[in-house]
């Protein structure tokens, strides 16, 4: 049996919007290769769609964009995430955007051209800032995309919003997490949560992953997935 993957922290999420697809591209490229999640809009009602779907921690938000600008993506975004953190793309000379921006509840901006380094740095600095908003994720916890799960208060998670398992659900939860994106059959939960062979009462698998998904994904992207004659994976929704 594969040994438990290590406690990891979920990555912070970026989106980026401009109307210029190659720019979109370069950037989140950028991010990505500093270990974060990073994703591309090159629209106004684009980027609102996509930061209610997978809310990210921090948009870098060119001014200029298609349909409508990007203060009204602020507006939007803000009314339902406020938390979210803001670096606004501005032109060089429009001393008046940034200005408006920031008072808006912009957080930063960068002047194009920009050098990607900056971008980083400035992001950086405002998801160090943002780290500490809700709750503190436990030393030891368990943690995969927004759902945490802590050992030693034998609490769960999802999104901030405590989740009640049974002891049994608990176990389950517990070993799935400690494989993520790995494909555990049935024999090897049965082994990892009961302690023995149910032989043909491997069912209890199926009943019990129904029982988790209600109250784990239920309302929310799944994260809990069968892999038809394998067994099942839990993974961060993308």
């Amino acid at each position: 049996m594969d040994h438990p993957a290590k406690p990891e922290r979920r990555p912070w999420r970026i989106l980026v919007v401009d109307d210029e697809p190659d720019l979109v591209e370069v950037v989140c490229g950028a991010l990505r290769y500093e270990g974060w999640e990073a994703r591309g809009a090159t629209a106004g009602q684009a980027a609102v769609e996509a930061a209610d779907d997978w809310r990210p921690d921090a948009v870098v938000l060119d001014m200029m964009l298609p349909d409508f600008d990007g203060m009204e993506v602020l507006r939007r975004i803000h009314a339902a995430q406020p938390e979210i953190r803001v670096l606004f793309l501005t032109a060089r000379d429009a001393v008046e955007d940034r200005i408006a921006g920031l008072a808006a509840g912009g957080d930063d901006y960068v002047t194009k051209p920009f050098s990607l380094a900056e971008v980083v740095v400035r992001l950086r600095s405002l998801l160090r800032r943002a780290r500490p908003v809700g709750p503190e994720v436990p030393d030891g916890a368990l943690v995969l995309g927004d759902l945490v799960l802590d050992e030693r208060a034998r609490e769960v998670s999802r999104a901030g919003e405590a989740v009640e398992l049974s002891p049994t659900e608990f176990a389950l939860l517990r070993f799935l997490m400690q494989h993520p994106r790995q494909v555990v059959s049935k024999a090897q939960i049965l082994d990892a949560v009961w302690s023995y062979d149910f032989g043909g009462q491997a069912h209890v698998v199926e009943l019990y992953i129904s029982y988790l998904r209600k109250k784990v994904d239920l309302g929310r992207a799944p994260m809990i997935h069968t892999v038809r004659g394998s067994g099942y994976v839990i993974k961060a929704p993308r």
